[in-house]
């Protein structure tokens, strides 16, 4: 008998299973494991029904009603978010105001939130192994390795060589169509020489040290407190501040193309998604 999570149909002479809530979990912690984030993580289920119908996955940086409402619009059962709606337990659920607008909606309109954090930060194939990919470094290593884990090449940020040498001016043209994004903060002379980058997906400031002492000449990443931009220059260390939401946002492409193949190894027939149009909250004038 099949468990209750699938539900199959034939097709070209194939059966293809149409997972439910449940079974797209299963296959989510098996290339992201939960274990892989941070204490203070809530990395998994965020609102939804485990015996829903998975059909379409919209991916998202961020679980906003306008990522809600573009889920429903695009016939998604799925909100896949990397940045999480629920952190610590609620003691109180105001429906005007965030999260719980975004709760509310959620439910009568039956999309399931699901996020994939810290544990997609860290794991090998997650945001930064995208990263490193997308700006084609090679020899790429982990930054910061998490051996504690028992999961092979995990860690935060990874760092590796350009193929060929860059100026400053050079790499934040190239960090600006990269990720996508018309501005960024630079530390460093725009005539520095870089061949060695550590790349950092979200907020990585505090990554200023190691990445120097592992040789960087750059450190790409978002979210650079004033103390950290100054503590780069005192070490030498050049340094592009692409914003937090677009750090992340370059690698959802990528990791949706990883969700396919999941999905098509186990004969799961499922639709993914990126929001492409999504927004970060800041704008600048």
């Amino acid at each position: 008998m099949r468990p209750f999570f699938f539900e199959a149909w034939v097709f070209g002479g194939c059966e293809h299973i149409v997972p439910k809530l449940k079974a797209f979990l299963e296959v989510l912690e098996e290339i992201v494991p939960s274990r892989a984030a941070e204490e203070w993580d809530n990395p998994g289920l965020q609102v939804g029904d485990l015996s829903q119908k998975v059909e379409k996955i919209l991916i998202a940086v961020d679980p906003t009603l306008m990522a809600v409402r573009k889920a429903l619009r695009r016939n998604a059962q799925v909100l896949l978010t990397h940045h999480n709606l629920i952190f610590r337990p609620l003691s109180s659920l105001d429906l005007q105001i965030y999260p719980g607008d975004v709760i509310s909606e959620a439910l009568n309109k039956r999309i399931s939130i699901v996020s994939a954090h810290t544990n997609l930060d860290v794991v090998q194939g997650g945001i930064n192994d995208i990263l490193a990919d997308l700006f084609g470094l090679q020899g790429v290593q982990v930054l910061d390795a998490r051996n504690d884990l028992g999961i092979e090449g995990a860690g935060l940020g990874r760092i590796g060589t350009l193929p060929t040498p860059l100026k400053l001016a050079q790499m934040t043209k190239k960090v600006k169509e990269v990720l996508g994004t018309e501005r960024v903060r630079v530390v460093g002379q725009k005539n520095r020489r870089i061949g060695r980058v550590a790349l950092v997906g979200g907020a990585g400031g505090s990554m200023v040290s190691l990445a120097s002492k592992e040789g960087a000449d750059l450190l790409v990443t978002g979210d650079v407190r004033h103390h950290e931009a100054l503590q780069a220059e005192s070490l030498g260390l050049a340094l592009v501040d692409a914003g937090h939401f677009y750090t992340e946002k370059a690698a959802l492409g990528p990791f949706g193309d990883r969700l396919r193949k999941a999905f098509t190894k186990r004969n799961m027939k499922v639709l993914v998604e990126v929001y492409k149009d999504e927004k970060g909250p800041e704008r600048y004038e």
